[in-house]
């Protein structure tokens, strides 16, 4: 997630001050209850559905899902020190996994976490990304969300970039967004390997977690050495019951985008627009 000693323990009210954003993202959730009505409608489960991942979709699957809702989520992150008792790859699994849970809930298709980076030469890096796009907007889907799960600047900024040539027709729409960035607020938040962090795996992904690696001292602060963590310790402040209200509060913030984003387009680009999910009209991504 985040890259730096500027993060502390109040998460990412650092981050953003880091980044030059605002603390708390306009139309951020606040509230158990604002949210009832999507996070509450099915029970919890810490199982990631697959039938709304790509990678697992039969053809006749994946055109009835976009049909039913043609929005496509596409994860980011990258492999990255979390500690010693978290995932490599947590920031790509967890903004996946908010996806998922969002795809359940309101529809659409996550495509598979891409592993690239705001690191790497964005010269070559964001023209194969808006090929990606481009092609996704060629399988027939209406908008096109990027969710990073690495919360810097670069990778919002990267991922608009790569929109840019694909929305400029205006026959789709997209954005690029962090996975907190509309749910952002005292249930919602981010850190590096800490509390939310932590929380997060611990929800969905619990036998990735082991705590037991951090062992009993107090932790080296602000993402320094030996811990590399950033934020309240998380044998103190996470739990798998913290980590799934943030999920639910970030899947139904980004849900409710997909749906505006959707909307904001003229009626008649509305739909999907493939003819079908068959050789005839479509091979691959």
């Amino acid at each position: 997630m985040a890259q730096g000693a500027a993060v502390v323990a109040a998460g990412l009210a650092a981050v953003a001050s880091k980044n030059g954003i605002a603390a708390t993202a306009p139309g951020a959730d606040r509230s158990l209850d604002q949210d009832k009505s999507q996070t509450g409608s099915t029970p919890w489960s810490n199982q990631l559905s697959t039938a709304v991942q790509m990678q697992f979709m039969r053809p006749g699957q994946l055109e009835a899902a976009a049909r039913r809702f043609p929005v496509v989520y596409v994860p980011f992150g990258l492999i990255e020190w979390h500690g010693r008792h978290l995932p490599l790859g947590n920031d790509a699994l967890k903004a996946h996994a908010i996806l998922v849970k969002c795809a359940e809930q309101v529809g659409g298709v996550v495509y598979p976490p891409v592993y690239f980076h705001e690191g790497f030469n964005q010269e070559h890096l964001v023209p194969v990304l808006t090929d990606l796009f481009q092609r996704l907007k060629k399988s027939g889907f209406r908008v096109i969300l990027g969710v990073s799960g690495h919360n810097v600047k670069g990778q919002i900024t990267m991922i608009e970039a790569a929109l840019k040539p694909v929305l400029a027709d205006g026959s789709v729409a997209g954005a690029g967004l962090w996975e907190i960035t509309l749910s952002q607020g005292p249930e919602s938040n981010t850190d590096h390997a800490a509390k939310w962090e932590t929380s997060n795996m611990m929800a969905v992904y619990p036998d990735l977690v082991d705590l037991a690696t951090l062992g009993t001292s107090p932790l080296a602060p602000n993402m320094k050495a030996p811990d590399g963590i950033g934020g309240l310790d998380p044998r103190e402040h996470a739990s798998a019951k913290i980590g799934q209200r943030n999920i639910e509060l970030a899947a139904a913030a980004i849900g409710r985008k997909a749906r505006a984003l959707l909307d904001s387009l003229p009626p008649d680009q509305r739909a999907f627009r493939l003819k079908a999910v068959s050789p005839e009209h479509w091979w691959m991504v």
